[in-house]
């Protein structure tokens, strides 16, 4: 079973998904799809050609620096694809070994953009966190150590969900109801 969980910056889709996770973690795999991305940075191969698109002011200490990356990709969406098309092969290969290596397994995919990817469709349940833009902001602001401006950008750089592609959708910080739908799955 592949469990699929989504939701803008600051949603709770990680909370969530940990949640899960921790239920079922003799059966389980939390695939944090981020932390692939991050990982992915650390390719030799990837680096020059961020390098290459992006310019050397991306670097720190001769490392991709997530942070100056940010600043430009999160301004716009045309960046944004710059990088993901850089990017996206290599984590789509350590995404599909780990997958095809726990098919007897509860796989957990957390990740903002699930539902623009092949693997929203391999979904057998899918979960969108619809929370409000104030409680998201904040949460961003105090876990990322970020200003508003800057999570205003990466809103302005996020999707829109179809919601009607989702077979749950949490709108508040119900924790009865995230509970109720853990103990569902």
């Amino acid at each position: 079973m592949i469990i699929g969980i989504c939701g803008k910056s600051g949603s709770g889709k990680s909370t969530l998904a940990r949640k899960v996770f921790e239920l079922r973690k003799d059966n389980a795999v939390y695939l944090d799809i981020d932390k692939i991305g991050h990982d992915v940075l650390l390719l030799p191969s990837v680096k020059k050609e961020l390098v290459s698109t992006f310019g050397e002011s991306i670097l720190s200490e001769n490392n991709v620096d997530r942070k100056k990356l940010g600043s430009i990709v999160f301004d716009s969406r045309n960046e944004m694809k710059k990088l993901s098309d850089i990017t996206w092969h290599y984590m789509q290969l350590e995404i599909d070994n780990i997958i095809n290596q726990n098919k007897d397994k509860i796989i957990i995919l957390d990740w903002i953009l699930l539902p623009i990817t092949k693997y929203f469709d391999m979904c057998d349940v899918k979960i969108l966190l619809d929370i409000p833009y104030e409680i998201r902001k904040q949460r961003a602001i105090k876990r990322d150590n970020i200003t508003e401006e800057a999570f205003d950008l990466r809103e302005k750089a996020s999707i829109d969900f179809d919601k009607s592609t989702f077979d749950y959708i949490i709108k508040d910080d119900n924790e009865e109801l995230e509970r109720k739908l853990v103990m569902k799955l």
